[in-house]
């Protein structure tokens, strides 16, 4: 059996554990073999073909800096790509179709973006060796595959890729000036124009790059990316900062990019978004931090289906304990609880823009969601019920105690993670920090953490304090389309056993239809106004939301998660016909 042995060097500190305690224990050691040694780093460094896999290292190193993994025998090649001995590995590759849209599904940390770097280019493959390999020895290694022709086409100029990286928000620290000048610099088709008014930026062309937003960073990049005159179009994340008409737009505008002279590959955390703008899908599985496997091709449907069950068939692979499940229709209305706060007839005018709330409520016990477009209110009302903003008119009781996560996560250098969940430790340690996986976090500053680090944490930190309604704006940004649906059970369970209400505000359909009783939608022109509408039941809600933005979704017969109708297709017609226009029931 295939075996590898991983050190995370961030984590490892042979000074603490009394001088190398994994080498110490070690039974290949003891006996005079070097099965670990001290590196040139002054880190330990596994020999594969010496361990035995005891499993004696990994559980003695006192920070979990050690990984020793059994991988599945089919796996009869070495992998793609290693990041030194003892680091992360990547097996098999995803390849683009031409003519259609490819897409990548797995977690965070899993190889989606290196294997995205290495199709595009960026990062040459070393096969598992030291170096990276010659062309030769890549057209070795993939021969009698699909992989063994792009490569060679890649190798003379007959196939150009042009990708888009994931951190659009670093954007404004390599490209300086106005939109304008960006597209038109990278303009090899001449069509900057156009393709601006495709995306919905062309009210933003002769702004500074510097002063726009993350949705209009994430659309400019796109744009960019387009721009250039390519054979494979590669979109890392294309949907984060946006909210579901952007997201709509830009999926639909993805999907018409492919063609017999051009392939597409996008990688996707919102499932909605994924499966209306691929054709086949690739699933990544493997350890954190560790290794990654690409699966073999499959329909997106089949995909997605097959990524939610956790088992891959074809491959005899389990890779989740257990499927991930969806309501196959609207949950049944349950008793009426008791009143927590209430509206009526709010008005607040900020510059100019101005919010409406003419009445609602929240009841005890009960998550209510949140959908709407950008710049329509819903972080202003969030706000409202905070606390922090006033209301020029009406009535809105805020006597009660709050506890809010903010859209936007500030991070302070000095503070460490185990200080600010401290009090989640001690109340919620076996229900927000194991399912939130923050023990591996504990002794890291706020300043280090990844995006999605950093938003388990604040999701953490908010629910661990005394409150009677806790509100959480877009707890889903950052994360991987697995971690959202942990976090979405960890807020679920989370109102079962404090009895608790809660307010989540979030663009992933997938998300809120996952976790709320009770649905609020908001209407409006973005950055002019904003009504807030409901709460209503689900279905009525979701009626009202998908009327607003144009479109039908039903549920898939096998996982019964949520889909959109292609419009104007069959099934879109008979659900606006019938008025059903969520569940299609």
């Amino acid at each position: 059996m295939p075996r590898i042995a991983i050190i995370h060097k961030d984590k490892c500190n042979p000074q603490s554990c009394g001088g190398y305690l994994c080498i110490r224990v070690c039974p290949i050691n003891m006996k005079g073999e070097e099965c670990i040694a001290e590196g040139s780093d002054g880190k330990p460094v596994i020999d594969e073909i010496l361990c035995t896999g005891c499993g004696i290292c990994p559980n003695r190193c006192p920070f979990g800096a050690i990984d020793i993994i059994n991988l599945p025998e089919a796996l009869d090649k070495p992998p793609v790509n290693r990041y030194g001995q003892n680091g992360f590995h990547l097996y098999n590759l995803p390849i683009p179709l031409f003519g259609h849209v490819v897409g990548i599904i797995g977690r965070n940390g899993i190889g989606k973006s290196t294997a995205l770097k290495i199709i595009s280019g960026m990062i040459k493959p070393n096969l598992g060796g030291d170096e990276p390999a010659s062309f030769e020895q890549v057209h070795e290694f993939f021969k009698g595959s699909s992989a063994q022709n792009f490569f060679e086409k890649q190798h003379e100029g007959k196939l150009t890729v042009a990708y888009k990286p994931q951190q659009v928000d670093l954007l404004p620290q390599t490209a300086k000036g106005k939109v304008r000048e960006l597209l038109h610099h990278v303009d090899g088709s001449k069509r900057a124009e156009t393709v601006a008014r495709q995306l919905d930026i062309a009210h933003i062309l002769d702004n500074d790059i510097a002063k726009l937003s993350g949705g209009e960073l994430q659309r400019l990049a796109i744009a960019a990316t387009v721009l250039k005159k390519a054979d494979v179009y590669i979109f890392d994340e294309p949907t984060s900062f946006l909210d579901i008409k952007q997201r709509l737009r830009v999926s639909r505008f993805i999907r018409d990019l492919a063609s017999d002279e051009t392939s597409v590959m996008v990688v996707e955390h919102d499932l909605v978004m994924l499966d209306h703008m691929t054709d086949y899908l690739h699933i990544l599985y493997g350890k954190q931090a560790c290794y990654g496997i690409s699966s073999l091709v499959k329909s997106t449907r089949n995909g997605i289906n097959t990524f939610l069950s956790g088992y891959i068939r074809e491959e005899n692979m389990r890779f989740r304990d257990h499927a991930i499940e969806f309501l196959s229709k609207p949950p049944a209305s349950e008793r009426v609880t008791p009143q927590l706060t209430e509206w009526n007839d709010v008005e607040l005018t900020l510059g100019r823009f101005s919010l409406s709330a003419p009445s609602g409520e929240l009841r005890t016990k009960e998550i209510v969601g949140v959908l709407g477009e950008n710049g329509i209110g819903k972080t202003t009302f969030v706000k409202l019920l905070a606390g922090l903003l006033k209301p020029d008119k009406g009535v809105l009781d805020t006597k009660i105690r709050v506890s809010y996560k903010p859209q936007y996560l500030e991070v302070s250098e000095d503070e460490q993670v185990a200080t600010v969940v401290a009090e989640a430790m001690a109340k919620h340690h076996t229900t927000l920090i194991v399912p939130l996986q923050i023990e591996p976090l504990l002794e890291k500053n706020l300043s280090t953490l990844s995006g999605g680090e950093l938003q388990r944490v604040a999701i953490c930190v908010a629910l661990a304090k005394d409150a009677d309604l806790y509100l959480l704006d877009e707890p889903s940004a950052y994360l991987d389309v697995e971690q959202r649906l942990i976090v979405s059970k960890v807020i679920r369970d989370f109102r079962d056993y404090t009895e608790k209400t809660l307010l989540v505000v979030d663009h992933d359909v997938v998300f809120v239809d996952y976790i709320a009783d009770r649905l609020m939608v908001f209407t409006g022109k973005p950055a002019k106004q904003g009504t807030v509408n409901g709460p209503f039941e689900m279905e009525p809600g979701m009626n009202l939301f998908l009327k607003d933005i144009g479109i039908t979704m039903r549920r898939d017969e096998e996982s019964k998660r949520p889909r959109i109708n292609k419009l104007d297709s069959r099934k879109d017609r008979e659900q606006k016909e019938s008025g059903h226009l969520y569940y299609g029931v």
